[in-house]
């Protein structure tokens, strides 16, 4: 899909699970389970962020009933993301690189990975989902 089906999901925040004691930056006690959490990351400063995506349209194989798929690219996380126990990070890109993300040359991959690397960098707060 790289290439051919890319897409933009706007959004203000998005949520991860993660192990609590991940969270938490320890190991886990003797005895103790994993226990998952949900957790909140909101941009700082608030803002609308533009999420690189891939999409895709499988064809059905019972009555006909297409399935429409895509997913958010996803990286290393920053620095503060990794910190609340989570190991990758949605890739929101600058709004001056959309057109050319959503008209991808199959060509010319290096362009479409330098607007992956050209990302906007917000930081992360993180708050426990309610």
């Amino acid at each position: 899909m790289f290439g051919h089906r890319h897409g933009i999901m706007i959004v203000t925040r998005f949520y991860e699970n993660v192990s609590r004691h991940k969270m938490e930056g320890r190991e886990l006690a003797p005895g103790e389970t994993e226990e998952n959490v949900v957790l909140e990351f909101d941009p700082q400063p608030p803002q609308e962020m533009l999420v690189a995506c891939l999409w895709n349209v499988s064809p059905g194989a019972d009555h006909g009933t297409d399935l429409f798929s895509f997913a958010a690219i996803t990286d290393e996380p920053p620095p503060e993301v990794a910190a609340a126990g989570h190991d990758r990070c949605i890739v929101p890109i600058k709004p001056e690189h959309v057109d050319a993300w959503l008209s991808p040359d199959p060509n010319n991959l290096e362009a479409l990975y330098a607007i992956l690397d050209d990302r906007a960098r917000p930081y992360y707060a993180h708050k426990l989902a309610a």
